[in-house]
């Protein structure tokens, strides 16, 4: 299984939807697959350009580490020396705070990853969850 472009659609609507129903400030969303490349991406009027970077960061370090975005910020917490080394290794790509949602299909295989900023992190993973769910998907925030 794999989230297909139609379902990476819906995320990103859904995700802006529970955005402006939280009244969240502007949201930018990607779409990662498995492989850690862009299915999709949004940026909403009156968000910073430099959104991409950092929802694809959240998204990135997600898929490439199998680890949802609290999960990274815990381990950055205890030990910041191996987010640092992972970090290096990507490239610097890797944001490891809650607004990276990790994708798994029912074998527990990964399958992608939500990168949102715009708001606080743990908002951007609420939203995030609720972009999912529309898609009959469910994440790890």
């Amino acid at each position: 299984m794999s989230i297909s472009l139609d379902q990476a659609k819906t995320i990103i609507e859904a995700t802006r939807a529970k955005g402006r129903d939280m009244d969240l400030k502007p949201l930018s969303v990607v779409v990662l697959d498995a492989g850690g490349h862009v299915l999709a991406f949004e940026r909403e009027d009156g968000a910073a350009p430099g959104r991409f970077a950092i929802a694809q960061g959240k998204a990135y370090g997600a898929v490439m580490l199998g680890m949802a975005g609290s999960a990274q910020m815990a381990r950055a917490e205890q030990q910041a020396y191996f987010m640092a080394a992972v970090n290096g290794v990507y490239g610097g790509q890797v944001v490891p705070v809650p607004g990276g949602v990790l994708v798994r299909d029912e074998a527990n295989r990964v399958i992608g990853a939500v990168g949102v900023t715009g708001d606080t992190s743990d908002n951007d993973a609420e939203a995030a969850l609720a972009g999912l769910a529309a898609a009959g998907l469910t994440g790890e925030a």
